[in-house]
């Protein structure tokens, strides 16, 4: 057993574990894995074997709970390897959520979402405030604020944004957006024209701006009924001055005028040639 050469609050030792007795960190924030990077870490380390060792806790019976380092255990699980250097650290379980936070945020590793999952379970899993996590991690408390509000938006939306690589910016700019409904809506515009923050900003200022806007009356295409009505006449009239027979049958009904001719075929009875106009009232 090696003894490290760092010591921090924590008490560490350096040792070579099997693989099967390393066991997931259930506070783990990091829930997406690109398995094409972990494909690449896997060649570094047959390459160059594990540079830094992982970090783990001791459990019962010879059993150890990861810390942090979980891409550096899979891309070495992808290798084959049996043993895996780890640092063996005897912290609490407040402490072991933090530092697995920590390293993947240093390490630029976590999504804005899993980042913001993360700080809300310490809130609320491990009863620390905004100020103490924000001390601990190295960040503003505002920072921390405007992180959490993305938890805001549906578990849905957040994978979309996820998907379509869009930022932190993105999805704030959404939350402006009075409701799901209408986030969803601009999302889907923002995913489908490819449009950056700016532009999605101007987007979702005009959609805001027409929701204030007062609504119009719809705009009466027909103001009065009698020059359209006097047109279809005149329309009848030429036929018949073309030595056509020509009758016309009109009706009303609470949504529509009907205006209904009917030409006469040469040496025929009459029969309903052609229907020239349905005007809608509304």
């Amino acid at each position: 057993m090696l003894k490290s050469s760092t010591r921090g609050k924590a008490n560490c030792q350096i040792q070579l574990i099997p693989h099967e007795n390393i066991y997931p960190n259930p506070h783990q924030p990091r829930v997406r894995f690109d398995y094409i990077e972990l494909e690449n870490l896997a060649s570094s380390i047959r390459a160059n074997g594990i540079l830094q060792p992982i970090n783990v806790r001791p459990l019962d019976n010879e059993k150890y709970e990861l810390i942090s380092g979980e891409r550096r255990l899979r891309a070495a699980r992808i290798t084959g390897i049996t043993k895996i250097p780890c640092i063996v650290m005897d912290v609490s379980d407040e402490q072991s959520a933090l530092f697995a936070i920590i390293e993947n945020v240093q390490r630029q590793n976590l999504d804005f979402f899993e980042e913001a999952v993360a700080i809300e379970r310490l809130m609320t899993e491990h009863n620390l405030s905004q100020e103490e996590i924000g001390r601990k991690l190295g960040k503003a408390q505002s920072t921390l604020s405007n992180k959490l509000r993305l938890l805001r938006l549906p578990e849905d939306m957040r994978d979309k944004i996820v998907i379509a690589s869009l930022t932190e910016r993105h999805a704030r700019a959404l939350l402006t957006l009075p409701d799901n409904s209408a986030r969803n809506r601009a999302l889907d515009i923002i995913i489908e024209r490819h449009l950056t923050v700016s532009e999605s900003e101007r987007l979702i200022k005009d959609i805001l701006r027409r929701r204030k806007e007062p609504s119009k009356p719809p705009i009466k295409v027909f103001k009065d009924m009698r020059i359209f009505i006097n047109t279809l006449n005149h329309a009848v009239d030429s036929i018949r001055r073309a030595g056509i027979e020509a009758d016309t049958a009109k009706s009303e009904t609470d949504e529509y005028f009907e205006y209904v001719v009917r030409i006469s075929k040469p040496n025929e009875k009459p029969v309903i040639m052609e229907t020239l106009e349905t005007i809608e009232l509304n």
